[in-house]
């Protein structure tokens, strides 16, 4: 295995240097027409298509019910060791504190004519969570449903349906149950894949539809949600994990190397850059690289993201190498520098920074607080995490008062015959003398 290290004389040179990296964009031939007749199947056959994609793919001997009882959900989160729960609660306390930070209030402001303008901010109704099972339900994505569905209670969104794909044997993974049984949510499916994100947009005889589907997945998955949304909202289209490290000198290679190791253990997709201004950290950061990977159990994934998606990238200074990060604009953006205080304004778009080498991106994915579901592929450029604000909708406020109307009438009435627009103007007009 060998990382790849390039040089740059500035950051104009990386749209040119960086042209490997668009093979990360392709989800390959054919995923968005498979997806289609799925989500067609389940539209015509509801339960029965999900049944039968969960045999196909998930459990050879799967029979329903879909959902998993009340009392299945408690003995399973009874089955979970006291560390393992009291590692959920703590992840979980603190996922709720930073979001209860987030929360937006309704607002209203009066003008002097007596009229009253505002803003209403309500939750949606009904929230669908994709939660993957990994790797056969054995590497169960604990933290996705915590992320997922605490920004959505402190929402206060009424209703949220969890979907997640069941384990060789139908069951689901007490851990995942046991996050659910710890958020007070009752509405588990033993569901997974495209068929799922399908059954949560257009509702089956077992699953009732929702507002908001949120929660990460395959490119399926992804494809999906994709494709369904306008008909619900979704969180993102989140494309392969990829963290950035702005690095110099004072930085630990070790340390570096293993924060690499740990996006690139996620999938042969998955990006792992360090931008550094000093030479020498780059060559130690190499052999760090070689040395720490033959020793992780998923050495052969983190191995192949290395060599196909890795890099590490030396830069003249440390100005040219936070150039370089905002046009990267990565999901992971570690700083990993003398005073990372003062790298931080700036950084103009990264879905999550990590300040200080005592802040690993893993700190973050677990239990820091924040949330862990961020854009990808350069759309921090444009978009932001997951948030409190995703399961929320405002709705405008007008209050119009008679003064209003009376002093503003000519010019709304204008403005509407200049767009040709006759009945708008008249609706203002008739009420003139009144």
């Amino acid at each position: 295995m060998t990382c790849r290290i390039l040089t740059l004389q500035s950051e104009q040179d990386w749209p040119k240097a960086s042209q490997w990296l668009q093979g990360r964009r392709d989800p390959g031939d054919g995923v968005e027409s498979a997806v289609r007749e799925i989500l067609a199947a389940v539209r015509s056959n509801g339960d029965e298509a999900l049944v039968d994609y969960t045999r196909r793919f998930d459990c050879p001997e799967f029979a329903p019910p879909l959902r998993v009882s009340e009392q299945d959900i408690a003995r399973a989160a009874a089955s979970v060791s006291i560390e393992s729960r009291e590692h959920i609660s703590g992840a979980a306390a603190n996922i709720r504190a930073f979001h209860e930070a987030q929360l937006e209030k309704s607002w209203f402001l009066t003008r002097a004519d007596g009229s009253i303008l505002g803003q209403r901010v309500l939750p949606v109704d009904s929230v669908g969570l994709y939660v993957p099972g990994g790797q056969g339900g054995n590497t169960p994505l604990v933290s996705s449903l915590l992320m997922n569905a605490i920004p959505a209670q402190v929402a206060g969104v009424p209703r949220l349906a969890v979907c997640t794909p069941p384990r060789k044997d139908g069951s689901v993974s007490p851990h995942i149950l046991a996050a659910a049984h710890l958020l007070d949510i009752d509405e588990v499916y033993r569901v997974g894949g495209a068929w799922a994100v399908g059954a949560l947009a257009c509702g089956t005889q077992s699953i009732g539809p929702v507002d908001v589907i949120a929660g990460p997945g395959n490119i399926y998955v992804t494809t999906a949600k994709r494709l369904v949304q306008g008909t619900v909202g979704i969180d993102m289209i989140a494309g392969p994990s990829e963290v950035l490290i702005l690095a110099d000198a004072s930085a630990n290679p070790a340390w570096l190397a293993a924060d690499m190791l740990s996006q690139a253990e996620h999938d042969p997709l998955a990006s792992a850059i360090c931008v550094t201004d000093d030479a020498r950290l780059a060559e130690s950061l190499q052999r760090e690289l070689e040395s720490q990977c033959v020793a992780l159990p998923r050495a052969q994934t983190a191995a192949r993201s290395l060599m196909d998606w890795g890099a590490i990238v030396v830069t003249p200074n440390l100005a040219t190498a936070v150039g370089v990060a905002n046009r990267v604009a990565p999901e992971h953006l570690e700083i990993c520098t003398r005073d990372p205080w003062s790298v931080l304004p700036h950084i103009r778009h990264a879905g999550a920074v990590f300040l200080g080498q005592h802040s690993p991106e893993a700190a973050g994915d677990y239990y820091a607080g924040p949330n862990h579901v961020l854009p990808t592929l350069g759309t921090a450029r444009f978009s932001s995490a997951l948030s409190v604000q995703t399961f929320c909708k405002k709705t405008s406020i007008v209050a119009a008062s008679p003064e209003f109307l009376r002093q503003n009438l000519q010019a709304i009435a204008g403005l509407a015959r200049l767009e040709g627009l006759e009945a708008h103007a008249r609706s203002v007009e008739a009420r003139k003398n009144k």
